[in-house]
């Protein structure tokens, strides 16, 4: 499995500013609008409910890591289990109750449960997976088969190559 690092394809200002909030709160908008019929033709990688945190997923020759943020999600909170090569990760942030008597403006941070479906290379082994928490980060390392590097294949030429006329 080779993985590439994403970038975003829509750069509309260079800080994210108010143009690329708006872009994304229409790709939401459409998202929720056309999703549902199409959610079935969806890949399993991209499938998730609720608020979802980000993720970096990283490979080299022994193994795949996944990082996800989580800050204020203890551990007991996370279920993290493998079938297959379906990877699941989910767990709950819990809202925090402030008893003040502010108005609140502005409310960006996000609670509640999540679920995030990754779809494995075929070459990990599914029994030797491990997570640990930290700083609010949990990273979760699965080992790969032995046995499964990649394999440079050279191409060679078919044969001697004709002039087209025109």
């Amino acid at each position: 499995m080779n993985l590439t690092l994403w970038k975003n394809r829509h750069p509309l200002t260079p800080n994210g500013g108010p143009l690329a909030r708006l872009r994304e709160e229409m790709d939401r908008s459409f998202g929720r609008l056309l999703g549902e019929p199409f959610e079935l033709l969806e890949p399993t990688f991209l499938r998730t409910e609720g608020w979802v945190p980000p993720l970096d997923i990283s490979e080299n020759e022994s193994e795949v890591t996944i990082r996800a943020e989580a800050p204020g999600i203890l551990p007991k909170d996370l279920d993290i289990s493998v079938t297959g090569t379906i990877l699941t990760i989910a767990g709950k942030k819990e809202e925090t109750k402030e008893s003040t008597e502010d108005d609140f403006y502005q409310c960006e941070r996000r609670f509640g449960t999540f679920r995030r479906v990754l779809d494995l290379p075929t070459t990990v082994d599914a029994e030797k997976v491990t997570a640990e928490a930290d700083n609010g980060v949990v990273t979760i390392r699965v080992a790969k088969k032995p046995g499964t590097r990649s394999k440079h294949i050279e191409v060679k030429s078919a044969g001697k190559r004709v002039p087209v006329t025109t």
